[in-house]
């Protein structure tokens, strides 16, 4: 039997539970263009807590206004999930991180600072010595708050290793009750975080008191396979992201963590709370509301992480599923493509589906999905799961867009030049422009220009089908850049043209409430 701690972690005598520390809303939103809005963040945390993550990081408190208060409720409204902030050294930003996740059932602050040679020296600019006094002052603040907090040794995987175990004791004696050794940079090999966790947990003599945590970075594409070492060598919290999003390649993904403990216990004998068959729910909800796409052979959760197209892979399927597959569809959410949808299905089908395909949404949500269902029925022979799960997923990622798309029209075809006549609806009010380009996408992009005009250059175009034939439904990515902030956007429609404006004006959204909050910020 698992016995929890305060700390949302687990004893050490139950060396089989691994506690699963989810980032997606911190780290994995300091991944370029994947920021999130206040509403979006609450979906995500609701969604994580539901399918039994442990600790749930909301953001950086200190970062922004936006950012103290998405922390603040989510802590507000979380009663499973201990729900941790992340603060530097600075007793500022610790004392922020507090007022923030107090209100949690279940608070954390996790305080954090640099620790390896090049870090001290050009980072920080601090001496060894300077760096462990501030390790003791900033967990011994932070415990003045919770009870409940988790120190990180920034970029542990390249500190020397005494200092590192000075730094880990003297943390351990302020009253940190999990200590992070992450591989900031994405650094080390399975081998060695394997025994830099066994070292450390032998040569620090209070190690007994702490829940070892490891983070890994995706930057040589060993970031699952650092995590798993880590839980070889003692440590029993993993930090990791839905989809592995992050800063650079990203973090380790949870969803690959996960199934890789259920699929492989013979060599990995732990266990965690997280319920597995909401993972691709969870992939598809972090892919919407980030606008970032999940790539096809994306392991558990791409799309064709279970489909097979050679024909001895096929032979052997249907002879037995075990030949090519190690875990089940179903095991992780994934359900065979229905065609039970049509123009006639009512709002009580339309209901069961959502909730079979893993949503629960509001009534005005459902109300707005359940009229582009229908409008998509009237269009498209054929309305398949995957179908519904695009419409949904666009409307809850545009769902508190300042700009909508109301009406285009497109004149393409040899002749040229195309030419697009837009009504967009902004902040409230609806607005017509009429503009040609180099092709009809050319067009649009340039009618929306003329109608919000803004400094932001298209560094990404992208479309996809979301299922197979001529009807299918159009998946169209867009990424703005501006000032070294991008900002993507998502948009779904059997017309690809009416899905590249949506996507458009979706990422357009996202980089005008930047720019808002900004100017707000600097008046």
């Amino acid at each position: 039997m698992t016995t929890e701690h305060g700390n949302g972690g687990v004893s050490q005598s139950d060396s089989d539970r691994v506690v699963i520390f989810d980032t997606t809303l911190r780290d994995g939103e300091q991944c370029p263009g994947a920021s999130m809005t206040f509403e979006e963040k609450l979906e995500v945390a609701e969604l994580l807590n539901g399918m039994g993550v442990d600790i749930i990081e909301a953001g950086f408190p200190i970062a922004s206004q936006g950012d103290f208060e998405s922390v603040q409720e989510i802590a507000r409204r979380s009663k499973m999930a201990v729900i941790a902030g992340l603060s530097r050294a600075a007793f500022k930003d610790i004392d922020r991180c507090a007022e923030a996740v107090k209100v949690a059932a279940r608070p954390r602050i996790h305080t954090f600072i640099s620790t390896s040679p090049i870090h001290m020296k050009h980072k920080l600019q601090m001496e060894p010595e300077a760096v462990l006094e501030a390790v003791i002052a900033s967990v011994t603040r932070a415990r003045n708050h919770v009870e409940d907090v988790e120190w990180s040794a920034e970029d542990g995987t390249r500190t020397e290793f005494e200092f590192l175990c000075r730094c880990v004791e003297g943390a351990i004696n302020a009253g940190a009750t999990t200590i992070n050794i992450p591989d900031t940079v994405g650094y080390t090999t399975p081998e060695e975080y394997t025994e830099l966790f066994r070292a450390v947990r032998e040569t620090v003599p209070n190690a007994d008191k702490a829940v070892f945590s490891v983070h890994c970075h995706n930057d040589l594409g060993m970031a699952v396979a650092n995590s798993l070492a880590g839980l070889k060598g003692g440590a029993r919290q993993i930090e990791c992201t839905i989809n592995g999003i992050g800063e650079r390649a990203g973090n380790a993904a949870l969803e690959e963590i996960v199934m890789a403990i259920n699929t492989r216990r013979d060599v990995l004998p732990y266990t965690t709370g997280i319920d597995a068959t909401m993972l691709t729910r969870a992939s598809k909800l972090v892919a919407a509301v980030t606008s970032f796409p999940v790539q096809y052979n994306k392991a558990i959760v791409g799309r064709n992480a279970f489909a097979h197209e050679s024909g001895i892979h096929q032979d052997g399927m249907l002879k037995h599923t075990q030949t090519y597959e190690i875990m089940t569809p179903e095991s992780v959410g994934v359900k065979a493509t229905s065609l039970v949808m049509g123009k006639h299905s009512g709002r009580h089908a339309f209901v069961e589906k959502l909730k079979e395909l893993g949503y629960d949404l509001g009534d005005n949500a459902f109300q707005d999905a359940f009229k582009r269902f229908k409008d998509l029925a009237d269009r498209k022979k054929h309305v398949y799961d995957e179908d519904i799960e695009a419409l949904v997923d666009e409307g809850i990622g545009a769902a508190h867009d300042r700009i909508k798309v109301e009406a285009l029209t497109v004149i393409a075809g040899t002749g040229g030049p195309q030419k697009a006549t837009l009504t967009l609806s902004v902040d409230g009010e609806r607005h017509t422009r009429e503009a040609t380009g180099n092709g009809p996408v050319d067009a649009i992009f340039n009618a929306i220009q003329a109608l919000v005009p803004h400094q932001a250059k298209l560094a990404l175009y992208q479309v996809h089908a979301v299922t197979e034939g001529t009807d299918a439904q159009a998946e169209v990515s867009v990424r703005l850049e501006r000032d070294g902030r991008e900002f993507s956007g998502r948009g779904a429609d059997p017309d690809t043209l009416t899905a590249s404006a949506r996507a458009y004006v979706h990422a357009l959204s996202k980089f005008l409430a930047k720019r808002d909050r900004l100017h707000a910020q600097a008046g």
